[in-house]
């Protein structure tokens, strides 16, 4: 059973959670884009170099998820999620002060390390761990609806302090503004609820990898995951070359972060009716038809437009999704170890899957490449289905 917690202490983690997940994914993964071209000329190393860097933190941070996740389910999230958030305060500091391309590589290590204590896995697992599952959609709900802004917020944010005052200097006070709001937040507002002392978390772990809908999701989530990433890295550029003006594709670009909110308020209204499996191998589908529309139609300004709605929709549903799936299967008592062996594999494919895009479209062109993302939502979605077929196993009881 889910501990007794006053409604008010709740809605104040709820809050807190939203807070800095929007911070963080701020600061510590969307600026980023915005210090290429000043780091490029004051670095002098390309942008293929550069964004190595942030592949490299993505890489680390799936790399220690499951040893994050094994932390969170036996000692809880206050302290990792405190001590994230000075971790990564601290290495954007240290970005500033960057002189050569390989420190910059250190610097996005510890970011990667930082990302992973810090971001959406265990922000999830403090509220699997608190809610009932009556309550546990619509607190994920409001925690990723006020994330989902992040990029709007903190892309012009950036962009207006590196305008007025330089990067380093607006590198220092990203660093500033993000430990002064998630350091106290996290260290006074999220509470502390290990798993029971009797789970054997191994065990549910290791049983859940000998099953086939453990991996029906690994396999779904991945191919999505891969197929919304190049999306989001590679769309713009696509836009360009089907003829919009550069202005125009990074509007329509701009979309997907404000429609994905709108996926996850449909998604989250439709589990009422349907299942989350269903619902969201659904979007996938969409996502999947999208991608196979922009080809044809995107020449025209409503065809781009219509074509990126639609993709648009699905692109941040799995974000909610897999942590209902995970829970309602599996129980809670071992969901951030299963949650964090599920974010290696589905993390790498976030942070490899532009570059092979990339190669793709120099090769092929960019209609091969929307034929593979479109292929990648199709799998996505085949193997929900197929994973929703399984049925419910005998998981750990929910605690």
């Amino acid at each position: 059973m889910i501990d007794d917690l006053p409604p008010g202490a709740r809605a104040r983690m709820v809050a807190a959670l939203a807070i800095t997940q929007t911070a963080g994914y701020g600061v510590l993964y969307y600026a980023f884009s915005v210090f290429i071209p000043p780091m490029s000329r004051d670095l002098d190393a390309g942008v293929a170099q550069l964004t190595g860097a942030l592949t490299l933190s993505v890489l680390i941070s799936g790399a220690v998820a499951p040893l994050v996740g094994r932390w969170l389910d036996r000692r809880g999230a206050r302290g990792l999620m405190t001590a994230g958030s000075l971790l990564g305060a601290a290495a954007v500091l240290a970005w500033s002060q960057v002189r050569t391309v390989g420190q910059l590589y250190l610097v996005c290590a510890a970011l990667g390390v930082a990302s992973a204590a810090v971001l959406y896995e265990a922000a999830f697992a403090v509220i699997v761990a608190w809610f009932d599952p009556a309550r546990r959609a619509r607190a994920l709900l409001v925690v990723t609806v006020v994330a989902g802004f992040a990029s709007s917020v903190f892309l012009p944010l950036t962009g207006l302090l590196v305008d007025r005052y330089g990067w380093r200097t607006a590198l220092v006070a990203l660093a500033a503004g993000y430990a002064v709001v998630a350091v106290p937040l996290h260290a006074f507002a999220v509470r502390d609820r290990r798993g029971p002392p009797h789970a054997n978390r191994g065990e549910i772990v290791g049983a859940a990898l000998r099953e086939r809908p453990f991996w029906l999701l690994a396999a779904g989530f991945l191919t999505q995951t891969g197929a919304v990433s190049v999306m989001g890295v590679l769309l713009v550029t696509y836009l360009i070359a089907l003829g919009h003006p550069p202005v125009f594709a990074a509007g329509v670009a701009g979309l997907l972060g404000v429609l994905s909110v709108t996926g996850r308020l449909v998604t989250t209204g439709l589990q009422a009716r349907w299942r989350v499996a269903l619902i969201t191998a659904a979007m996938f589908g969409l996502q999947g038809l999208a991608a196979l529309l922009l080809p044809l139609a995107g020449h025209s300004t409503a065809g781009a437009v219509g074509a990126v709605v639609l993709f648009g929709l699905g692109f941040g549903v799995a974000t909610i999704a897999r942590p209902a799936l995970i829970a309602d299967r599996w129980g809670t008592a071992a969901y951030a170890s299963l949650s964090g062996a599920l974010a290696l594999p589905v993390t790498a494919a976030k942070a490899v899957a532009p570059l092979v895009a990339a190669g793709i479209a120099e090769v092929a062109g960019f209609p091969a490449v929307m034929g593979v993302v479109a292929a990648c939502c199709a799998i996505g979605a085949l193997a929900l289905v197929a994973y929703d077929r399984q049925g419910d196993v005998g998981g750990a009881p929910a605690s």
